[in-house]
């Protein structure tokens, strides 16, 4: 169905030079005509990697969004969730084929989903510097807009190791 997703092995603070985002962790063509429908397909496609049941992983997501819209703008959500069985962070980019109503802060529809998966018992501070991270890779205007031009797996993975490549320099 998918391609398998990584683990993310960490993030792109100041100078320190990690990769956090692979080919392996982006859907490029998800079909989705809800948020819960989207949630269901990320939750199927990435409990195979990092284990569990999908109808957790899609609770798990359903009970964050009742907190409040993880959509942040202009097409962009990121929904984030820390689970009890997962040892390390995971991530994975899906490039939604159509936009999807996600009652993000602007109301737009979404088309691009960061979904951040972390241990239950990981650092706040963790968490959040993964969060911020994404923030910003999706709140650039020239990246999500040539992820969205994108269909490929390849050329999604090219686009975020050139902007990581920005970033570092």
């Amino acid at each position: 169905m998918y391609a398998g997703i990584l683990e993310i092995s960490g993030m792109l603070l100041g100078r320190k030079k990690q990769q956090m985002i692979t080919a392996d962790l982006i859907i490029p063509d998800l079909k989705a005509t809800s948020k819960k429908q989207a949630f269901r397909q990320l939750a199927e496609a990435t409990v195979g990697i990092f284990g569990g049941n999908p109808e957790r992983v899609l609770d798990a997501l359903m009970d964050r969004e009742r907190i409040g819209s993880t959509g942040i703008g202009a097409g962009v959500a990121i929904p984030h969730i820390k689970l009890p069985h997962v040892t390390k962070l995971y991530g994975v980019l899906a490039r939604l084929e159509k936009p999807i109503d996600y009652d993000a802060i602007d109301t737009k529809p979404v088309d691009l989903i960061f979904m951040l998966v972390a241990p239950s018992e990981s650092k706040t501070t963790q968490h959040l510097k993964m969060l911020a991270h994404i923030s910003r890779l999706l709140k650039d205007e020239n990246t999500c807009q040539a992820i969205r031009s994108s269909c490929e797996q390849a050329k999604i993975a090219e686009v975020l190791t050139k902007w990581a490549q920005n970033q570092a320099a």
